[in-house]
């Protein structure tokens, strides 16, 4: 088997997999390959044959071109650099936004029906003014990392090997104005850039102290920490406020209930629920990293009845199931539960603890449609349906997409 490691193979590519690369199929051995598009004939390097039951490779040339390829739009991740020195994060750069979107509504609706036997379709709908600008120029955060020269720049692509680059097309041109990227970082691991919404470009290098930042979402600001979690794309908080407050069914709402808001933040969606359904809301908003949970409890302060706990998410759920009495039991029956977890998903100890709670409803906000398509099996055994959903595509020429889904008793 090792004798084929760096060979090039020919490929049939046949359909889209998790994860940013193709599916094709060598002598019967399923090859993931990076770089191509389904449809396509490609040649491509085996960079990984360790696998007894799968193959990775990467383009090195297009045989027979899909019509939906384009020029790719960083040339720092193009095919006519080697594998190796291609920049990460721009995956799809090399299709089409339309079919983009395309691949990823197929990736969402194939891992339902493969993961929860669930037929549904989706529509991945476009983050306003991203079509204008050809999906470029959405990121307000970069991570840089420093090679042993002191050289910063991304990672190549399914690597820890730094590429340095003269241009970031997905970020915004403030941040891409301001990127150091000609300059020297010795004795340093990363550099991060951020273009948030108001105070204009800053860099975090090494461990430098925290600052304090303020995001705008509409009319409402939020603070945090520059060093804290808020969504890479300029308009990614707008869009999953109004998803979230759209996936709420209104007739199951109660704004009395013990309405939570798990993996909270810094607030962001427990503002938005609150601002849909009015000052008398009451929610908790549960988040593990202590500072996001104190900016939670400013960012929340107008209303009398939101409040922000420090936990883990699945220890604090599973500790509010053993003990809440017959009233807090109601009142959860009654509750809205957001649920907004890392890629990694909820997860069976958290699904199965909010499950216990019984609450009417649960808005899940997914970015990883195979997590959530486990998640949502989890869910349906044990009483809850998937009913609403929607898909954004965050991250355009990646192939990241975020769902928004919500589960009520059968």
């Amino acid at each position: 088997m090792g004798d084929w490691l760096g060979r090039t193979i020919e490929l049939d590519v046949t359909n889209i997999a998790h994860g940013g690369v193709s599916v094709a199929r060598h002598d019967g051995r399923v090859v993931f390959v990076a770089d191509a598009i389904p449809g396509e004939r490609v040649l491509a390097r085996v960079s990984s044959d360790s696998k007894k039951s799968f193959w990775r490779a990467e383009t090195v040339e297009v045989l027979a071109a899909s019509p939906h390829r384009q020029p790719h739009v960083w040339d720092a991740a193009d095919l006519d650099r080697d594998p190796v020195d291609r920049a990460g994060g721009a995956e799809f750069g090399h299709i089409e936004l339309a079919h983009q979107r395309e691949l990823k509504r197929q990736v969402i609706t194939d891992s339902l029906a493969r993961m929860a036997r669930i037929e549904r379709d989706v529509t991945v709908e476009a983050v306003p003014g991203d079509d204008d600008r050809a999906g470029t120029g959405w990121r307000t955060r970069v991570r840089l990392h420093v090679d042993e020269t002191g050289r910063p720049g991304p990672f190549a692509a399914r690597s820890h090997r730094v590429i340095p680059v003269t241009s970031l097309p997905l970020a915004t041109a403030e941040l891409e104005a301001s990127a150091p990227l000609g300059e020297r970082f010795d004795g340093y691991e990363s550099v991060d850039v951020l273009n948030p919404s108001t105070g204009g470009v800053r860099l975090i290098v090494g461990d430098q102290k925290p600052s304090v930042i303020t995001e705008r979402v509409g009319e409402r600001e939020f603070r945090l920490a520059d060093s804290g979690f808020w969504q890479v794309h300029r308009g990614a908080a707008a869009t999953l406020t109004e998803a979230v407050q759209s996936a709420i069914d209104p007739e199951l709402f109660d704004p009395q209930a013990a309405n939570l808001d798990l993996y909270g933040g810094v607030g962001l969606l427990a503002a938005a629920v609150a601002d849909r359904f009015g000052p008398s809301t009451r929610i908790t908003s549960v988040e593990s990293d202590a500072t996001a949970t104190d900016f939670a409890a400013e960012n929340l302060s107008e209303w009398l009845g939101a409040r922000a706990e420090t936990g883990r998410v699945e220890r604090w759920v599973a500790a509010l199931a053993a003990s809440a009495g017959t009233s807090e039991r109601e009142r959860l029956a009654r509750a809205t539960v957001v649920l907004d977890p890392p890629r990694a998903g909820a997860g069976r100890d958290v699904v199965e603890a909010v499950a216990r709670l019984k609450p009417a409803q649960v808005v899940y906000v997914a970015c990883d449609p195979v997590a959530f398509a486990r998640d949502t099996a989890l869910f349906a055994d044990l009483g809850y349906h998937l009913g609403g959903l929607r898909a954004f595509d965050l991250f355009p020429h990646t192939h990241h997409v975020e769902a928004v889904g919500t589960f009520t008793r059968t």
